[in-house]
């Protein structure tokens, strides 16, 4: 190529300055979202941030995600970022836009999210006419949540969360948000678009820059409803999953305009005011005084586990499991309190775990006590069972004294050491691996945990195992690594532990 020519080349298309110019969510995929390949949110994200960049909107945008597999946009968006509880997010759009009249604010939902725990925030939202957009990744399931359909769900459609599909008669009919939404009043602009093919592509950016610059104009109420592949959960490569909103999905919802009052209501429209800015919240102390707690009984609360360490001849166990999505996390804190159930004592179980369908982070919270228990949540665990590094770093420093740490590695960090907490660290994968699945790794782990704990008998924990576990084989492999998970911690406490 000559010098000329390398002179008059031009970049036609590049990243939008709406997104960041890395992503800090990983330290090794600095380059690359978390969604899968062929999944329609990256599309989406693009769409929206050319939208952002061509109205020069960037310093004036606020962006509302809620739980879903969107949940991280505001790793990827240059913009104002607001997290919103599951299916809030048109109520904190609300909220954000009256009290910042002068922004553009956008909800990003999914369709379990939108249309399900939070199909009443959107409908009034929309009655309303709140001057805010609304993008509606639609992809027919709930990509978190197993063997429950989504409303939006196809009759029929099987999935990996879905594996017995829709019926009609036990979970109604797929529901049609645009139309539903386009009989209201308020709203002013309501389309469905997909992302079958290039031109339908094509289609939903101008439509989600329509939604947005609405907003600017101050006309309202929009939403623009994205029929989205998901290849992972409906089992296909992206090509077919491309092919089946266009060929499938498309039937069930049709592409097109519901509603647009845009000519009608013209530019700066609104004939109200945006309503009034709540009073600010008060000072965190005086939380107490408004909840009616005596500052005596406040300091009793705040210094009831300082310093406790687990006293054998009562059951009080409170145990942090954490470490990857797909290391049986749950699992092994689910049969802990199944087992704990079947002994007759009281049980709580939190998880804890990331929306992504890969690499994400999980935990989970179990108690066991022979009194009532007063919350769920275990800020200062008296065993951890840390299944990774990351986690070990992230719950190390908050065990009790005198507590356990179990960490599945062959050496533990010497930043971590503690000279009050026991620690067993060990292998447990290598060990899982040798009795025939690396998979029971969570199984040997907890195999030590009962040992460590002395609370539960083993009658009650093969019981719980076999109510949680269908496959036979797998709960005769589980209670194998079990067992070389208590003679693990039997060998430990008779050599020299680990100096901490």
């Amino acid at each position: 190529m000559s010098n000329e020519l390398i002179l008059d080349y031009k970049v036609s298309h590049g990243r939008a300055k709406a997104f960041y110019e890395r992503y800090e969510r990983k330290e090794d995929l600095k380059h690359a979202t978390h969604y899968c390949p062929g999944c329609g949110h990256g599309t989406v994200h693009k769409m929206l941030a050319a939208a952002i960049d061509e109205l020069g909107i960037q310093d004036r945008t606020i962006l509302v995600g809620p739980v879903g597999c969107s949940v991280f946009t505001f790793h990827y968006f240059d913009v104002g970022n607001v997290q919103a509880a599951h299916g809030r997010a048109p109520a904190v759009a609300t909220a954000m836009k009256r009290s910042r009249p002068d922004g553009v604010v956008i909800a990003y939902q999914g369709d379990g999210d939108l249309s399900a725990i939070g199909s009443a925030e959107i409908l009034h939202a929309a009655n309303r006419g709140e001057n805010i957009s609304v993008i509606f990744v639609n992809n027919a399931i709930y990509s978190m949540t197993g063997g429950q359909c989504a409303p939006t769900t196809l009759i029929g459609q099987k999935s990996t969360t879905t594996p017995k599909g829709r019926n009609s008669a036990t979970e109604g009919y797929p529901l049609h948000v645009s139309e539903l939404l386009s009989a209201l009043e308020g709203p002013v602009y309501i389309e469905r678009v997909g992302l079958g093919d290039n031109r339908q592509i094509a289609r939903a950016a101008r439509a989600i820059r329509h939604a947005v610059e609405n907003q600017v104009n101050g006309l309202g109420f929009s939403l623009i409803e994205v029929l989205s592949p998901c290849p992972t959960i409906w089992k296909m490569d992206p090509v077919e999953s491309q092919k089946w909103v266009r060929d499938v999905m498309e039937k069930t919802y049709p592409l097109g305009v519901f509603c647009d009052r845009t000519k009608e209501r013209g530019p700066q429209a609104l004939d109200r005011e945006p309503g009034a800015v709540a009073e600010p919240a008060p000072p965190l102390e005086e939380l107490g005084r408004i909840l009616g707690v005596h500052e005596e009984e406040q300091q009793q609360a705040d210094g009831c586990c300082e310093g406790s360490s687990f006293d054998s001849r009562t059951v009080d166990v409170q145990v942090r499991i954490a470490g990857f999505g797909g290391q049986g996390v749950l699992l092994l804190g689910e049969v802990l309190a199944e087992a704990g159930l079947d002994a007759g004592l009281e049980v709580s179980w939190l998880p804890s775990y990331g929306p992504e369908m890969r690499s994400g982070t999980s935990n989970c919270c179990v108690r066991l006590s022979n009194e009532p228990i007063d919350s769920p949540l275990v800020a200062r665990p008296h065993v951890l069972v840390a299944m990774n590094e990351p986690s070990l770093r992230k719950f190390d420093q908050n065990v009790r004294s005198g507590g356990w740490v179990l960490y599945n590695g062959n050496d533990f960090p010497e930043d971590c050491r503690r000279k009050d907490v026991q620690v067993l660290a060990r292998p447990f994968l290598e060990e899982a691996d040798g009795l025939g699945d690396p998979r029971a790794c969570n199984m040997v782990m907890l195999g030590a945990l009962l040992e460590t704990a002395h609370v539960l008998p083993q009658a009650s924990v093969d019981a719980a195992l076999r109510r949680l576990v269908k496959s036979a084989r797998w709960v005769e492999l589980d209670l194998r690594a079990i067992a070389r998970g208590r003679e693990l911690m039997r060998m430990a406490l008779k050599e020299t532990l680990v100096e901490v």
